[in-house]
């Protein structure tokens, strides 16, 4: 079982690579729209330092967490609306991105490990926590990185690394969250998901003779359950009725439904049923 070091570890790591990505910018590449509809670069990273504020504010004050998210007026867009609101010049920005993923990574070190710390919807434990800021923190990064085709260092960044594990583990374990958000009853029967992974891994997740099934590469399953793509555009294969539903709502994030994207596709078909 993963503990709550290594995915505290491996969320540094996904930080840096992203960090090393954004320093590099000039303050023009910082104003370029990303793939996520409205938002700069600029707004990609004030997300990810809003959220880790919370986050923080969840581990240390949960009381002072549950006032502030109930004095929100609108909560469909608070998160647009976070984002704008702590943009800055790109030095300072990086800066208080810096402070506060650390103070969140002692936050939730420090905390008792059955410890439920409240959410947007739901309570998480500090792992929980945790394997959340590392599913965002990918799922973003893609955004910036996909805004710049040209560069190098960016689709290095979007190499997958076995970080995505997390990523797919919290896709897994959210697929009733993912009805349920869409205002839809939860799944029936359970599922089985089998993810290949570029070094010829195979990872596994739910009872083995599940009537709804998901297989593909891993990194498809991650950009379908963060929304960064269509189903369509995707070489994953979806068996049982359910199944082929959850890949329309797939949702690893709480919240209300996110604005899904478009197809790239010509080939604009749901994913194909398995034959097995």
């Amino acid at each position: 079982m993963v503990t709550l070091s290594e995915v505290l570890a491996d969320l540094r790591e996904e930080s840096e690579s992203l960090d090393r990505l954004v320093s590099a910018l000039d303050d023009r590449d910082w104003s370029r729209p990303t793939p996520a509809k409205g938002w700069t670069v600029a707004h990609q990273i004030a997300h990810l330092h809003w959220t880790d504020t919370v986050a923080t504010l969840a581990a240390t004050d949960p009381a002072a967490f549950v006032e502030r998210m109930s004095a929100v007026e609108d909560p469909f867009t608070m998160v647009d609306r976070a984002a704008a609101d702590n943009i800055a010049p790109p030095p300072e920005l990086l800066r208080r991105w810096r402070d506060g993923r650390e103070a969140l990574a002692e936050a939730l070190s420090t905390r008792p490990k059955d410890e439920k710390l409240p959410w947007f919807g739901t309570a998480m434990s500090p792992l929980s926590s945790a394997t959340g800021r590392m599913m965002e923190t990918w799922a973003h990064g893609q955004d910036v990185a996909e805004t710049f085709p040209e560069r190098a260092d960016a689709q290095a960044h979007r190499r997958p690394t076995d970080r995505l594990r997390h990523v797919a583990n919290i896709g897994y374990r959210t697929i009733g969250h993912s009805f349920l958000s869409h205002g839809r009853a939860a799944p029936r029967q359970p599922f089985r998901v089998e993810l290949s992974t570029v070094d010829g891994a195979l990872w596994t997740f739910g009872p083995e003779d599940a009537p709804n099934r998901i297989a593909g590469p891993a990194e498809d399953f991650c950009l379908l359950v963060t929304q960064r793509r269509h189903p369509a555009d995707l070489a994953l294969q979806a068996t049982g009725d359910e199944a082929r539903e959850w890949t329309t709502l797939a949702q690893a994030f709480a919240g209300p439904p996110g604005d899904k994207r478009e197809p790239r596709s010509a080939d604009k078909r749901e994913p194909k049923e398995s034959q097995q």
